[in-house]
């Protein structure tokens, strides 16, 4: 029970609170001001009514403007600790934004007169009753002097009941509309989207140059004394290969950067050769013109540089590769299955990051062991939508 009036919370409030009080003085004094010349001047609306309306509706305009909002959104954060989100700049406000704002504004300016009226004024003339209880009558001190100490707990169960009402309408009325929350969610899921794919690429560019690199370099190891020509044709794979990788990773860190809009992070089935030529134990099988899009030719790629990878890690003898398009691209990736896989142990994503490239496209996938062989087919629409 006591706890709000010793808690630091309570005060907080209680500031934000009587911040409400000195934004209301504008209207409380302009209020004032019509109240009296109507008074005084019964004749003073049929002549001054349109000053005055307009004074109202330039009075309306605050609680509407991004500025109100994102002012109260900073003294709710600091003064009662809310977690609301920071103001969009340079985007316009809804109209359902505007008018929870407005609403907040208004109610902030209520309780604010009622803390502050309290604080501001019952309080003190209470105290200078005790004070100097002749100047303002005695019958007024005694009547203060058991009713003070509750009048000042009463004070501060009422800053701590409104700034807790006020710290959990905040998020309602001062957080993001459902379509902001919407476009926020949608910002988040591209930005896990696109690393999601910035992490498939480093996987399938850096871990299938890694995988080429130590097998060439395991077998020239192996035959570097008794076929050096091999050897040799072994170590340009491997320069090659480091080559390449190295601009990829280099694109991809880029697009991190945002040093690199525009440009893609994936070779096209235009550079097929050149992935082939580092697997030289692949044969192609490869029928009809192909006419693909852009997007669908460079998840082809990867689709096809996983598969080699996978082969080369875990399989073990020629590999098998055949392209062929009849409306949809069809990739078929086939490979001795090796009694020890080569390669390091364990699982990883591969597969896994192949099924995400052709759902993305809206194809199908099978992989798994057919047998002595390993098989990956995938299927990817020709014109995906």
């Amino acid at each position: 029970m006591l706890r709000p009036l010793i808690a630091a919370a309570t005060y907080r409030r209680a500031v934000f609170l009587l911040l409400g009080a000195v934004l209301a003085l504008p209207y409380t004094v302009g209020l004032g001001f019509v109240v009296q010349a109507v008074v005084t001047d019964p004749d003073h609306w049929p002549s001054n009514l349109p000053v005055d309306l307009a004074a109202a509706a330039l009075a309306l305009v605050p609680p509407f403007l991004g500025g109100t909002r994102e002012l109260e959104i900073a003294a709710t954060r600091a003064l009662l600790h809310v977690d609301l989100p920071e103001p969009v700049r340079g985007r316009r406000l809804e109209r359902e934004t505007r008018l929870r704002s407005a609403l907040w504004f208004g109610l902030h300016l209520c309780a604010g007169v009622a803390i502050g009226v309290l604080a501001l004024i019952v309080v003190p003339f209470g105290m200078l009753a005790l004070a100097g209880g002749e100047a303002l009558g005695t019958a007024f001190s005694w009547w203060w002097l058991p009713a003070g100490p509750v009048i000042l707990a009463g004070a501060l169960y009422a800053v701590a009941g409104l700034g807790t009402l006020a710290a959990t309408m905040a998020p309602v009325l001062l957080g993001p509309s459902t379509a902001e929350q919407e476009r926020h969610l949608a910002d988040r899921e591209r930005r896990l989207a696109e690393r999601n794919r910035l992490a498939r690429e480093l996987h399938d560019a850096v871990g299938h140059a890694l995988t080429a690199m130590t097998l060439q370099a395991g077998a020239a190891r192996a035959v570097f004394d008794t076929d050096p020509a091999f050897a040799r044709t072994a170590l340009a794979a491997i320069e090659e290969a480091g080559r390449s990788a190295a601009g990829e990773l280099d694109t991809v860190l880029g697009i991190l950067r945002d040093e690199a809009a525009g440009r893609e992070t994936a070779p096209t089935l235009a550079a097929l050769d050149r992935l082939l030529h580092e697997h030289v134990t692949a044969e192609i099988d490869e029928a009809g013109t192909m006419d693909l899009p852009p997007r669908v030719s460079r998840e082809a790629y990867r689709i096809v540089q996983e598969s080699l990878t996978n082969a080369a890690r875990h399989g073990a003898g020629p590999v098998t590769l055949r392209i062929r398009q009849d409306g949809d691209l069809m990739i078929e990736v086939t490979n001795p299955r090796a009694a020890t896989p080569s390669g390091r142990p364990g699982g990883g994503h591969g597969i896994a990051g192949m099924r995400d490239r052709v759902r993305l496209l809206g194809g199908t996938l099978e992989a798994g062991p057919d047998g002595a062989v390993w098989r990956v087919v995938a299927r990817l629409p020709g014109s995906p939508g």
